[in-house]
């Protein structure tokens, strides 16, 4: 270059030099992308933290925190619901959450009613329902609850499945004075006497090895269709907008799943899941000649779809939606799929039919009738 044009050019040079940094200074920071989850129910003493699943392990042990911990980009909530699967459905309506785990009744009363969400794994299978009574009742059976004031948290995935459990002792709700109560309030209820019975899960468990009631009937052994089923969310507009953060969170709960499948890490997940409150005592006595892989089985299978039908079916008849959802479309295999390709876990459990039988043994399954 001309030396007679450098001191001509010099201003110039400077000036460029400081737009430039001007400009740098004026782009934004990379934005912070908040990961929302929510859980349909609170531990004792309203703690955030649950049990019984992937899921809730997951967060026992801080996985998904882990799996994020290098992307500072990135920040991980977790919101506990009292009020069950309906109060996490209105936070999901009024976009508050981006993952979440439903009962298969809210969850479909909910899709129904235009939620936008898509159905990603399996988190609990055929979890036992109990019917607990104050330890000087005369009720000793299902049956003995006709014309009972019997606590039942309507809404959820315990209403239907405490209906079929009526309908096979030749019982309807017509039958009984059930009592519309959250968990909390129906152990309250009980130990108090306000109520004769309450159907629910493991929560009556450590008061009944306290003697504060007695279990008269458990789902546990019985018809593989009974008992309570769940399964794990995601918004479509956080799936569309995140396909990769969407994906690394499935792949991270289903690599919990994978653990506490194994027999030998079932005492890690009791202890995980006595972060909620609930006696570690507990989980042992619930799952008492159970495998957790029959429990925590993240498949989508016709099991499953066959579960949320007969939900589908239930819902209308309680009048909670009208026609015939299309359950078959509302299912997205795409991310649990690729978390079992990249896990190598395509074959580890069992897929099964509508009735709960053995279609495809899983190696899980293999393993333990060997």
């Amino acid at each position: 270059m001309s030396a007679l044009l450098r001191p001509v050019l010099r201003p110039f040079a400077h000036a460029a030099s400081a737009l430039l940094c001007l400009a740098l200074l004026a782009v934004p920071a990379a934005a912070e992308t908040v990961i929302r989850f929510g859980h349909p129910g609170v531990g004792a003493e309203q703690r955030a933290y649950s049990y019984g699943d992937a899921t809730t392990y997951a967060r026992a042990r801080q996985l998904i925190e882990k799996e994020f911990a290098d992307d500072k980009d990135v920040k991980i909530e977790w919101t506990f619901f009292r009020g069950a699967g309906p109060a996490l459905n209105e936070s999901v309506a009024s976009g508050q959450l981006d993952f979440f785990l439903l009962g298969d009744l809210p969850a479909i009363v909910g899709r129904a009613r235009g939620l936008k969400h898509k159905f990603i794994f399996a988190t609990g299978r055929n979890n036992p329902i109990f019917l607990a009574v104050p330890t000087d009742s005369t009720i000793t059976k299902v049956e003995d609850v006709k014309g009972k004031k019997v606590a039942l948290f309507k809404g959820t995935n315990l209403q239907n499945a405490t209906d079929r459990i009526l309908a096979l002792h030749g019982l309807s709700e017509k039958d009984v004075r059930f009592i519309n109560l959250d968990a909390n309030a129906a152990v309250a209820a009980l130990t108090s006497g306000n109520v004769d019975a309450v159907f629910g899960g493991q929560e009556y468990l450590p008061l009944a090895a306290k003697g504060v009631v007695k279990i008269v009937y458990t789902t546990k052994g019985d018809d593989p269709t009974l008992g309570r089923n769940s399964s794990y969310f995601v918004t479509e507009a956080f799936a569309a907008a995140h396909p990769d953060l969407t994906q690394r969170v499935v792949t991270a709960f289903i690599k919990a799943a994978h653990f506490i499948s194994q027999d030998q890490n079932r005492d890690e997940a009791f202890e995980a899941w006595a972060l909620s409150g609930l006696p570690k005592e507990t989980f042992v006595t619930n799952f008492d000649g159970v495998r957790l892989s029959l429990i925590v089985n993240p498949l989508i299978d016709d099991y499953v779809v066959a579960r949320y039908k007969e939900q589908a079916q239930a819902a209308k008849e309680y009048g909670l939606l009208k026609g015939d959802p299309d359950i078959d479309h509302w299912f997205d295999r795409t991310y649990l799929n690729a978390a079992l390709k990249t896990l190598k876990l395509e074959d580890f459990w069992s897929t099964r039919d509508g009735r709960g039988n053995i279609e495809t043994r899983g190696s899980i399954d293999q393993k333990a009738s060997n």
